[in-house]
């Protein structure tokens, strides 16, 4: 079972827009500086820092790793294992990579057709 890590959010990113008020994904951690930052300084009450006691265990980690398959001659190196489809792969090429994987029994983590026939399994 994972403890539960708090969200690591930048200082003061709930006072601009640029910071992420509205757009989740500037929400990103960037180290407090300043002479009398709380944050900085570890004051309880404010928000926590990153740190390497925060890292999950080994065993745990990167459970979500396969082997990178950019074309459909890579799907002959990935053998039993799972499969990642690289995100520079178009919609064509992906869809066959999908339907080629299929018929050989090769699991794709990240298994989704793009366009019209999307594929809900």
């Amino acid at each position: 079972m994972e403890r539960k890590k708090p969200k690591f959010l930048r200082k003061d990113w709930h006072k601009e827009i640029k910071l992420g008020r509205t757009v989740k994904k500037l929400r990103k951690w960037r180290s407090a500086n300043g002479r009398h930052n709380k944050i900085r300084l570890n004051r309880r009450g404010q928000a926590q820092r990153p740190k390497i006691g925060w890292g999950a265990p080994k065993d745990v980690r990167r459970q979500g790793s396969g082997v990178r398959v950019m074309n459909i001659s890579g799907l002959s190196e990935v053998d039993k294992k799972n499969g990642i489809v690289v995100g520079a792969v178009g919609k064509k090429k992906r869809n066959e990579i999908i339907a080629k994987a299929k018929e050989m029994g090769i699991k794709i983590l990240n298994r989704y057709k793009v366009g019209n026939e999307s594929d809900k399994a």
